[in-house]
């Protein structure tokens, strides 16, 4: 490939950015205002450039250059993260994507979303995150699994399984909601939902309870021992 075609990608993807903002950030007004100030803006291009020394194996020049974008953005990227255009991060201090993270065109994340692993596996361990996914604040999705096109995740939801195509997860852990426009049966009762801390203290009430009845009834056991012991000790002296 000649650097006139990879310049003409470029300027592509460069496009494709930015308006991802206009598309999705009512707030934007001018390209010059999206380009000066959006740091998920910022924090995507030096993602690009690290990426593009990433895969070279410049590796320590890559980290740099990707930490040195945490300290101005605040967004964590890899640099061997695989990110497609048109990606909007919108107010996205916390941001964390992961080494092995693929993330396809048109996705929109949100502020302290983490793309992450699950522990210290090897080889594929973060997720891949389909077309035009919605990644809401706070929310995690840990481990090598797939979010089907067009799904939406939650604020504040943790995604541990794989969700398919255009469906709605929320919860922790995360649960489908909605899928393909149909609400999804479940069977649970969010009205009476289970508290474990109170079930707790309950069950530790109740065994306080069992153990003082316990307690009771051997004292009384005791008291009347020491009654009879007492009338039969005044019985003897009498006949005496």
């Amino acid at each position: 490939m000649s650097w006139i075609q990879r310049w003409k990608e470029m300027r592509e993807v460069i496009r494709a950015d930015i308006q991802a903002v206009f598309d999705r950030d009512p707030a934007a007004r001018s390209t010059l205002e999206v380009v000066l100030t959006y740091s998920g803006l910022h924090a995507i291009w030096m993602h690009r450039i690290a990426h593009a020394l990433y895969k070279r194996k410049w590796f320590l020049l890559a980290r740099i250059i990707s930490q040195f974008n945490r300290f101005l953005t605040g967004i964590e990227i890899h640099p061997g993260a695989k990110i497609g255009k048109g990606l909007f991060i919108d107010h996205g201090m916390g941001v964390v994507i992961g080494e092995t993270c693929e993330i396809g065109d048109y996705v929109t994340i949100y502020q302290g979303v983490t793309l992450g692993g699950t522990g210290k596996e090897k080889g594929k361990r973060h997720p891949t995150i389909e077309d035009h996914v919605l990644i809401a604040s706070g929310a995690k999705v840990l481990g090598s699994m797939r979010i089907g096109r067009c799904s939406k995740i939650g604020a504040g939801s943790v995604v541990l399984r794989e969700v398919p195509p255009h469906s709605t997860v929320v919860g922790v852990p995360g649960r489908v909601v909605v899928q393909n426009g149909k609400r999804v049966p479940n069977d649970l009762d969010h009205v009476n939902l289970p508290d474990p801390v109170a079930d707790m203290i309950r069950s530790m009430q109740e065994e306080i309870s069992r153990l003082r009845q316990e307690v009771d009834a051997l004292k009384k056991g005791r008291e009347a021992e020491g009654g009879e012991k007492h009338d039969v000790g005044a019985n003897i002296q009498h006949a005496d």
